[in-house]
C-alpha cells in the first residue's frame, strides 16, 4: 500500500507566500498595501494548503505571518463583505462553512502552527491567530474580534469556542461582545501571545521556535495538539484514559528509544519524528 506525499518543497502558492527552510514552512499573506486581507480564494487556499499538510513527511512546524507590518486585516471589504450582503441563505453558509473549515484545517493539521503577529490582526486574522498552537506578538500588535462592529455575531469560525479556551470566559466574552482592540501586552497578560518580541526580530523569533520543535520528537508533538483540541470534550477520566492510550503508542516511537538510549550515553538525543 502506497500514500501520497504532500510535496511542500514544489507546492506554489497562489495568494499568500509560502517558503520552506528544512523542516519549517513560512506562511505570509501578502497583500501589505490593505493590510493583507482575506479574499474567497485565499480562504479556500489556506483551508487545502493547511488541509494537505495531513500528508507531508518534511514539514514539521508552520509559521503563519502577514507582510509590511501587519498581520491581517480579516475578509477584504470589497472582495467579501460587499458580495456578502446580496447572498442568499445558501450561499452565504457555503462561505461561513468554508471559514470554519479554515480552522478546522489547521487545527487538524499534525504540525505545530505558530503565528507571528504584528500591527493589526482583526476580523478573520484574529480567528487564524486563535487558531494556531502559539502566538508570539508585538507591543504594537491589536488583536480584535470585530464581528459585532458589522452587525454580525462573536461566533464566527469557532471563536465562542476556542477564545475561552486561550483567556478564560470572561475576557472571550468581553472581546466577543465589544469588538475591542487587545493590545500586545495586555494579550501577553491575558495568555493569548506566549511571548512579545520586537517588531525587527519578531519572525525570526518564531521560526527559531518552530525549528526548535520541529527538531523535537514531532510524533509526540502531534499527539499533544491532538489531545490538547479533543479533550475539552472529556470527563478527566475520559482525558486519563486517552493520554494513557497516547503515550503508550508514543513508547512505541524510535524517538521514545533514541530518547533512553541518549540518555544512558550522556547525550543530547537526536530526534528523527517516528
Amino acid at each position: 500500500m502506497s500514500f501520497k506525499n504532500f510535496d511542500a518543497k514544489a507546492y506554489r502558492a497562489t495568494h499568500f507566500l509560502w517558503a520552506v527552510d528544512g523542516k519549517v514552512a513560512t506562511v505570509t499573506l501578502n497583500r501589505p498595501e490593505r493590510k493583507n486581507p482575506l479574499t474567497f480564494e485565499s480562504y479556500a487556499e489556506l483551508r487545502d494548503l493547511f488541509a494537505s499538510l495531513v500528508d507531508s513527511r518534511e514539514i514539521k512546524a508552520v509559521v503563519i505571518t502577514g507582510a509590511g507590518g501587519n498581520f491581517c486585516s480579516g475578509g477584504d471589504v470589497h472582495e467579501i463583505i460587499g458580495p456578502l450582503v446580496d447572498m442568499e441563505m445558501p450561499d452565504l453558509l457555503r462561505f461561513t462553512r468554508l471559514t470554519g473549515d479554515l480552522v478546522r484545517a489547521i487545527r487538524g493539521c499534525p504540525q505545530t502552527v505558530v503565528a507571528a503577529i504584528d500591527g493589526v490582526c482583526a476580523g478573520a486574522g484574529a480567528a487564524i491567530a486563535m487558531a494556531a498552537d502559539l502566538r508570539f506578538g508585538t507591543e504594537r500588535t491589536k488583536v480584535a474580534y470585530l464581528f459585532v462592529r458589522v452587525g454580525l455575531a462573536g461566533c464566527d469560525m469557532g471563536a465562542c469556542s476556542i477564545l475561552p479556551r486561550i483567556v478564560g470566559q470572561g475576557r472571550a466574552a468581553e472581546l466577543l461582545y465589544t469588538g475591542r482592540s487587545l493590545a500586545g501586552p495586555e494579550g501577553e497578560r491575558w495568555g493569548f501571545f506566549n511571548r512579545l518580541c520586537a517588531p525587527e526580530t519578531l519572525l525570526a523569533e518564531a521560526r527559531t521556535f518552530a525549528k526548535d520543535l520541529a527538531d523535537g520528537p514531532t510524533f509526540a508533538h502531534a499527539m499533544t495538539k491532538t489531545a490538547l483540541d479533543h479533550q475539552w470534550n472529556m470527563s478527566v477520566s475520559q482525558a486519563i484514559e486517552a493520554e494513557a492510550q497516547a503515550q503508550a503508542i508514543c513508547m512505541q516511537t524510535e524517538d521514545f528509544a533514541r530518547a533512553y538510549r541518549a540518555f544512558a550515553a550522556k547525550q543530547k538525543p537526536v530526534f528523527e519524528g517516528n
